[in-house]
């Protein structure tokens, strides 16, 4: 198997290191770089845990193999942090109880960030759509959406 050198910012820290060409990108966070908030569940694309932003954007990671983030930027939920607080979105998942296992929370977190930043003031209709990409089998979503509609307010207010 071939190996590649890759290059990424992840959470504004450069990294580089020698993958193999078939390593997906959620094994590159989680094994190689040590950042274990991004899930791996179904290895299907269809729960959503693996979720990370590439240059803003959400993906799931285990879509990707790690050679296609070569030069790219990449958000996890450890990234979400802001100066030693939570982010308004984390914040608000506390709050209103939006998470239970916490598995499918990291993946939601940063699907519901890519989706505010697109749509600032969501209906709940809406929220469900942006989000419906992430499974949750604990919650029912109703304290999720209610945490994402929370957090936009905060985030509308200032709050980032």
């Amino acid at each position: 198997m071939s190996t590649h050198t890759v290059t990424l910012t992840v959470n504004g820290q450069e990294h580089t290191a020698q993958v193999e060409s078939r390593l997906l990108l959620t094994h590159l966070i989680r094994d190689v770089l040590r950042l274990t908030g991004t899930h791996f569940g179904c290895d299907t694309t269809n729960c959503g845990a693996c979720t990370v932003l590439l240059d803003g954007a959400a993906v799931k990671s285990c879509t990707l193999f790690a050679v296609q983030a070569n030069g790219k930027s990449i958000t996890t939920v450890e990234g979400m942090a802001q100066n030693g607080g939570l982010h308004p979105l984390q914040a608000a998942f506390r709050e209103h109880h939006g998470l239970q296992c916490g598995f499918c929370t990291p993946g939601m977190l940063l699907s519901a960030l890519d989706f505010l930043k697109k749509n600032p003031d969501p209906t709940e209709e809406e929220i469900r759509w942006g989000i419906s990409g992430n499974l949750c089998r604990c919650t029912g979503y109703l304290s999720i959406v209610k945490a994402i509609k929370a957090a936009a307010k905060e985030m509308a207010a200032g709050g980032k």
